[in-house]
């Protein structure tokens, strides 16, 4: 953690992304009569069915995931029952997850509504953190009809259990350095990796809270939770997760220049011709290191010190100049469109790197 006067600097900045209720969102979606109604997806409640997901209207009824399909009739019998259609979820899922990472340079997919992203090379304190999120969550909803929740701070279990902490639509940016205050006093099953064995022998010790268990000495944690699995999970507990956001596929890394200027710019043209330095800039490194990009982003920082980034994408991987500035100036005009100048900080990198090599392996096979 670094302060720079009032500002609180993050050395590492990570995102928790949940879809809500994704399953029966998407139904709603495809029929939207069925909005505003106790929607349960599951198996056949004649049956010994189970319910895979409820909208939140079966929630309030108390109706929650892995009960039996029967149990949720009884809790609610005007419940609309609907049998899963995983093809139509993967379909929906992919929308989000493709518009997820032309915006962000690194994330990790970890289930078909939810996921990781490292937004260090984006943002640098919660504020950022915020703003950046809730654009994002704004484009997801506009663009795809569906609500996501977002957690965020220094490490995975400070942003997966921030992003359970007020959904619907919820956003929680925990600062660094208030990791210890916000996990301690929620229930230790709201920890990653406590399962229901660990938390009753916990609870029969005298622990309830994540704080609890933060708080405990060597020779206690050894007694209740021997092992690396506990000294991993008392650190948890205390806020400290250095597992890296790791991408699914290609290198986990971006390519950029970015410059403060002395003085805030307003004129659009002087904008471009800076963005369109800076991706020649770019293109001259990956071709230095044999590698292609997917992903162009822009990155802007105005006078109040708030962010805002948008990218594109090209349809396959390319390290062709002229792409890559065009893409740049595409992102760069939305930016300017979503918040004008004047503009204290450009920036322009790409992502989604790949090594050119691996490009040209299928041609090598097929010959």
């Amino acid at each position: 953690m670094i302060v720079v006067g009032s500002l609180v600097v993050m050395s590492r900045v990570v995102a928790h992304l949940d879809l809500d209720a994704f399953f029966a969102a998407v139904e709603v979606l495809e029929n939207p009569a069925l909005k505003g109604l106790p929607v349960v997806v599951g198996g056949d409640p004649q049956g010994r069915g189970v319910v895979a997901t409820a909208s939140y209207e079966a929630r309030a009824f108390g109706i929650r995931s892995a009960m039996s399909a029967a149990e949720a009739v009884r809790r609610c019998p005007d419940a609309v029952f609907v049998k899963p259609d995983h093809s139509r979820y993967r379909r929906h899922s992919d929308g989000v997850w493709s518009l997820v990472r032309t915006a962000v340079p690194v994330v990790e997919q970890v289930g078909i509504d939810e996921g990781y992203l490292d937004l260090s090379a984006v943002v640098a304190t919660s504020g950022e953190a915020r703003a950046f999120l809730t654009d994002l969550q704004t484009q997801i909803r506009v663009e795809t009809g569906l609500d996501a929740s977002f957690g965020c701070g220094t490490g995975k279990t400070i942003a997966k259990i921030a992003s359970d902490a007020d959904k619907p639509i919820g956003l929680v940016v925990v600062p660094a350095g208030q990791e210890e205050d916000f996990l301690a006093p929620r229930p230790l099953r709201a920890l990653p990796g406590i399962g229901p064995k660990a938390e009753a022998r916990l609870q029969i010790a005298g622990l309830k809270t994540i704080g609890n268990l933060a708080d405990l000495d060597d020779a206690d944690l050894r007694l209740l939770l021997p092992g690396v699995v506990g000294q991993e999970l008392r650190e948890r507990a205390r806020g400290i997760d250095l597992r890296p956001v790791m991408a699914e596929s290609g290198p986990s890394v971006t390519i950029g220049n970015e410059e403060t200027f002395d003085h805030d710019i307003s004129d659009h043209s002087i904008l471009s011709e800076h963005a369109a330095r800076m991706a020649a800039g770019v293109t001259q490194r990956l071709a230095s290191e044999g590698l292609v990009a997917q992903t162009v982003t822009i990155k802007l920082r105005y006078p109040d010190f708030r962010i805002l980034s948008r990218a594109r994408s090209a349809t396959a991987p390319t390290s062709d100049g002229v792409e890559i500035a065009r893409l740049a100036e595409v992102a760069l005009e939305r930016a300017l469109r979503d918040r004008p100048p004047p503009v204290r900080l450009l920036g322009v990198s790409v992502s989604r790197l790949v090594d050119i090599e691996q490009l040209q392996l299928p041609l090598d096979s097929e010959a």
